[in-house]
């Protein structure tokens, strides 16, 4: 059987996007998931649906999920269907971003729960339903999972995309001067070389696993996988991308 990689967009993006991962996954079938919803808790449902349709047909399901996608994806609940995910500028505390948006439009809690719903001025309606519905909705995903951040994004602070790294199976790594949007050629440059670094991590880590032992003849150290931490030790990823 095949193994799938599954691409999930942000908002605005499209599941044409999936075909720039190709390269980058020779040996796999990239599928570019064309789902409809706008919120978590209709995308959610959505992409499990999706999730559970495809996992019959491929040997293993690998998620390259971006931004809200990857909040989406958190939300469907498809751990057990996974076996690795790569999160591009994941949205990964959707009630902060939230907050973080009321704050841009000197919107308060009180206000907003009595208005129900608050026009901005730069595009985003804020909904006290939906805040709601996120608080309710705690995210849970355990997941082997690469991050990729920009130091310059402005959806997400460092420290909460730090926070969750910290306290899910994930590994992150940043890019200076990386924005939100990863779209620029120097962006996509250090994207592709962030997931050609983390995938030859993970072959290597399936290898020393099926032959079930971390030590040379000699007994020394050959560096370790650990797939709670996402980190193979001694091995530099992206120190030298200029």
């Amino acid at each position: 059987m095949e193994n799938l990689v599954l691409y999930i967009h942000g908002k605005g993006g499209s599941p044409e996007e999936s075909a720039h991962y190709k390269a980058l996954f020779p040996d796999c079938r990239v599928l570019g998931l064309a789902y409809r919803a706008a919120t978590p808790w209709e995308a959610g449902p959505e992409i499990r649906a999706a999730v559970e349709g495809l996992r019959a047909e491929y040997a293993r399901i690998t998620l390259v999920a971006n931004s809200i996608g990857a909040c989406f994806s958190m939300w469907a609940g498809i751990d057990g269907m996974l076996q690795r995910a790569w999160f591009i500028s994941p949205i990964v505390d959707l009630e902060r971003l939230i907050r973080d948006m009321m704050g841009w439009a000197g919107v308060t809690e009180p206000e907003l729960e009595a208005r129900g719903l608050i026009p901005t001025a730069f595009g985003e309606d804020l909904s006290w339903d939906y805040l709601c519905r996120v608080r309710n909705h705690p995210l849970s995903w355990n997941v082997p999972t690469e991050i990729l951040y920009g130091s310059k994004d402005n959806l997400t602070a460092y420290e909460t995309v730090a926070a969750f790294a910290e306290t899910h199976p994930a590994r992150l790594t940043v890019m200076e001067g990386g924005a939100h949007w990863f779209h620029t050629e120097e962006q996509m440059a250090f994207l592709d070389r962030w997931i050609r670094e983390t995938e030859t991590i993970e072959k290597y880590a399936a290898g020393v696993e099926s032959r079930g032992r971390n030590r040379n003849e000699n007994g020394n150290d050959r560096g370790r996988y650990d797939p709670m931490r996402g980190e193979l030790s001694r091995r530099p990823l992206l120190d030298q991308f200029e």
